[in-house]
């Protein structure tokens, strides 16, 4: 793989506590919905990997699972995943939500943050949630813990201060090869983009323990005589009750659940689709490692 001279290019990784706007911010960044997003914790499971490319180079984002308190073997997965991708990294990319100030998640993340030699930016998200006089305080609060390369207070959202978070991004790069085409937004098969654009429709429209209890497969995805891109998934829940909640009365949360999801994936493909969805109970799946590694959730992904 050759190098232009002058070209820069790295792979930058996104860290933080869960709903912090990390996926929100790889999204706004990439230009276009490859990382789900929604209000419930954890909702990042794997590493997402987006591909920006800009005048003179080419970062690929790795967006990690939230950091937290682990609650099942599949949370110890995501932790590993997030702490690990810190030593693959040319910079990382630490996000915090400035309206909530700083708490135990972030302390614990600072720790982890102090035994890589990896340029750190402090990343103040959802600024346009408090007022400006109160973010200084609490960026002096951040560097008395760390040593941060640069603090850059954004707004993943609207997208506020996020061309000046790239060009200063651009600056900690190495001259590099091109890895990607210019116009790939993700190294992500198409079938686990679409998975996670169905999951986030149900994690919008589910509350308790339903939206840690689901996982998405793709069983079959072809090109129709018609035109039309069929695509078969499976949902996953843990408990027969859940499987009653996601169908809904008359199959009407599901017929939903295909409705929101049809829209997003026909975007992504840019062409259009015919979803059919199923509903199955695998028993406690996020605990049992041959399930997990069946779901695509492997210790070294």
């Amino acid at each position: 793989m050759e190098s232009k001279k002058g070209f820069k290019s790295g792979f930058v990784a996104i860290v933080g506590r869960p709903n912090v706007g990390k996926s929100t911010l790889m999204n706004q960044i990439i230009g276009q919905k490859i990382a789900i997003m929604s209000d419930k914790p954890q909702t990042t499971r794997n590493k997402i990997h987006g591909v920006y490319t800009g005048e003179g180079k080419q970062i690929v984002f790795l967006d990690t699972p939230g950091i937290h308190k682990r609650q099942s073997k599949l949370g110890d997965f995501m932790n590993n995943t997030a702490l690990n991708t810190l030593g693959e990294v040319e910079a990382a990319m630490f996000l915090v939500d400035a309206s909530e100030g700083i708490g135990g998640g972030d302390r614990y993340i600072i720790e982890q943050l102090g035994k890589i030699k990896t340029p750190v930016f402090l990343i103040m998200n959802k600024i346009d949630l408090i007022e400006p006089e109160a973010l200084l305080p609490l960026i002096e609060t951040y560097r008395k813990l760390y040593e941060f390369a640069e603090v850059i207070p954004i707004s993943a959202k609207f997208g506020n201060n996020v061309n000046t978070l790239m060009e200063q991004l651009g600056k900690y790069l190495p001259e590099g090869p091109q890895y990607y085409p210019a116009d790939q937004i993700t190294d992500h098969p198409e079938q686990f983009v679409i998975a996670e654009l169905i999951r986030e429709k149900i994690l919008q429209m589910t509350r308790e323990e339903v939206p840690h209890s689901i996982a998405v497969t793709i069983e079959d995805m072809k090109v129709q005589d018609n035109g039309i891109v069929y695509v078969g998934a499976v949902i996953f829940v843990e408990r027969d009750s859940q499987k009653g909640i996601v169908i809904g009365k008359q199959g009407a949360m599901l017929k939903e659940v295909g409705k929101r999801a049809r829209q997003d994936i026909e975007n992504l493909l840019g062409s259009k689709i015919f979803l059919e969805l199923w509903v199955k109970v695998k028993k406690d799946w996020r605990n049992q490692d041959r399930v997990l590694r069946d779901l695509g959730f492997h210790r070294d992904a």
